[in-house]
């Protein structure tokens, strides 16, 4: 599938980019992590769409241990 010349997983990767970006821009922490989070497995799924699990490899397993970290402080208990 191909839209003015970026394929379907080029979208993934710019959609995942733009949440990741997205997150960023947030002042409330759970917020960040959430919208984060949402990039990781959008990242996760570009990984497995790229053409060799060789390539798409670095990128799972970046981002399936950022999205540990996002779920880690999600639900750890916060100190008060």
């Amino acid at each position: 599938m191909e839209l003015i010349g970026i394929t379907g997983t080029e979208y993934v990767g710019y959609l995942a980019s733009l949440m990741v970006l997205l997150s960023f821009t947030m002042k409330d922490v759970k917020k960040l992590r959430l919208v984060n989070m949402s990039g990781c497995i959008l990242f996760i799924i570009y990984g497995f769409l790229m053409p060799s699990f060789r390539i798409g490899l670095p990128i799972i397993i970046a981002n399936v241990a950022i999205l540990i970290v996002n779920i880690y402080y999600l639900v750890k208990p916060s100190k008060q």
